[in-house]
């Protein structure tokens, strides 16, 4: 029952319960009243057997003929059953019975003429004991009730003894039968009267129980898909309306916190992006200083000058970290844009390597004619940092790759150094992730491969990241060829 339904299971418990307290109590009630009916038809056929007896007292002989035999068992006859004599092996003359059906239509079936052989030997051997007894038996497909008794003799001291003669009746039980199918029929129809109560019953039950279920999965559903303001109605005091209310206190808290969070989160951006902002200003006085120190650091004394040389390099970094945090803060605000142009991918590249000086230090491969609708500038810098972080990180030979398809073009760039460990790669673009602490003061910020990963997707496309098989890191970057238009804010 594991892979059905909630509904089936409590359905089949429904039915399954009812069906076996119907079949319990019309089962009992069937077995007492058959029982009953059996034991009273039985108890009133051993009385008139015995009353019966009486009347053939005194015996006319002790050694009777085939006659006296006849006589005796006529005495025994009545409406609803035969009798026969027996003795020492003669027997009172009985009459031929047709076999089963042959009696006319409607009618009551022919009394029973039993002969030797269908007298039970037990039944005999107790009789022949000098004792009354009786069994049911089945005679020709006919239930019988066989009461058979020894007539005994009174001495004149007042002892008995057995005369030898052997009576039995055969006692019809159709009337009996026939009321017991009567009541084995009505335990069937309580049967399946109890299985249809039960289905509708289960039915009834089944949807007022699930009702409530399939409305909590509903609302989990779209509280799962971000509708935070879900809630359920509450019906009743019971336990499901206890989970309902559960339910909606949680989407309540639920939503406060996230509230919280997004107010928190957006503070967070705000202030990043305004400080971003407020420091282009002195930055570029500072910038400005820098530039004139550096070219002054060669005639200045060793301290001096490499003071000089650090307070350049370091302006220099920050200028880098503030631009990084200004793309970052037009992402996440949704006012960056792109500026499609038809572009030779390949001219492309060369011109991001030729313009960083590092032709000379990465193999190529790149099929001309491969065109695409992309934004120069912000495939540049996707560019710019793989390669980069390659030849920072990794070891040589660096090599990009193109190929292309009629829908999208694809860049490989790829390093044959030791490559990244399996925990540093679900969080190469999370930002300001560095995957070694020795290298938090590097010229790095952390914000490049996010940064990257935000203009693929912007693209429509998408950046990722394997360790090669061979050695080695590489990233793929997967641009759609004509991406779609895009309503974008001014950068």
């Amino acid at each position: 029952m594991a892979s059905l339904g909630l509904r089936a299971r409590l359905l089949s418990a429904f039915v399954l319960l009812c069906v076996v307290t119907a079949a319990a109590v019309a089962g009992i009630g069937y077995v007492k009243a058959r029982n009953e009916i059996l034991q009273r038809a039985q108890d009133a056929a051993v009385d008139a057997m015995r009353d019966r007896l009486a009347t053939l007292f005194p015996l006319v002989t002790d050694t009777p003929g085939q006659d006296d035999l006849a006589r005796i068992a006529a005495g025994l006859h009545d409406t609803n059953s035969s009798a026969v004599a027996f003795f020492r092996g003669q027997r009172s003359p009985g009459r031929p019975v047709p076999p089963p059906g042959r009696w006319r239509s409607g009618g009551p079936p022919p009394k029973p003429d039993l002969d030797e052989a269908d007298i039970p030997a037990e039944l005999r051997r107790t009789v022949a004991a000098g004792t009354m007894a009786w069994q049911r038996v089945t005679w020709r497909g006919r239930p019988l009730l066989i009461i058979g008794a020894p007539l005994l003799i009174a001495e004149p001291d007042g002892t008995t003894r057995n005369s030898g003669i052997e009576v039995y009746t055969a006692h019809s039980l159709l009337p009996e039968q026939r009321s017991i199918d009567g009541l084995a029929l009505w335990a069937w129809l309580t049967g399946a009267a109890a299985l249809v109560f039960a289905v509708v019953l289960g039915t009834v039950a089944t949807r007022g129980v699930l009702r409530p279920v399939r409305e909590l999965g509903w609302a989990a559903r779209l509280l799962g898909q971000g509708e935070l303001r879900t809630r359920i109605a509450v019906r009743g005091s019971d336990e499901l309306a206890d989970v309902a209310r559960t339910f909606n206190d949680t989407a309540a808290e639920l939503e406060r916190h996230v509230e919280q969070l997004r107010a928190m989160e957006a503070d967070a951006r705000r202030f990043v992006a305004d400080v971003s902002h407020e420091l282009r200003t002195p930055l570029a006085a500072l910038t400005a200083v820098a530039d004139v120190l550096d070219e002054e650091a060669a005639g200045l004394p060793e301290p001096a000058g490499r003071a000089a040389r650090l307070v350049s390099q370091e302006t220099l970094n920050l200028t880098g970290l503030v631009n990084d945090l200004i793309e970052i803060s037009r992402f996440d605000s949704g006012v960056a844009a792109l500026a499609l142009n038809d572009v030779d991918v390949a001219e492309l590249v060369h011109a991001t390597l030729r313009t960083r000086g590092w032709t000379e230090s990465v193999q190529t491969d790149l099929p001309a004619g491969v065109t695409a609708r992309l934004d120069p500038r912000r495939v540049d810098v996707i560019l710019a940092n793989l390669v980069g972080n390659a030849l920072r990180h990794g070891e040589p030979p660096v090599s990009v790759r193109l190929s292309a398809d009629p829908s999208s073009v694809t860049l490989d760039v790829r390093d044959h150094g030791p490559g990244l460990d399996e925990e540093v790669l679900p969080h190469v673009f999370d930002r300001f992730y560095k995957a070694s602490a020795a290298r938090a003061r590097s010229e790095g910020s952390g914000l490049g491969l996010a940064i990257a990963r935000e203009n693929a997707r912007l693209h429509q496309g998408d950046l990722t990241v394997v360790n090669a098989q061979d050695g080695g890191a590489r990233f793929t970057l997967h641009l759609p060829r004509t991406p779609a238009e895009q309503d974008g804010g001014a950068e």
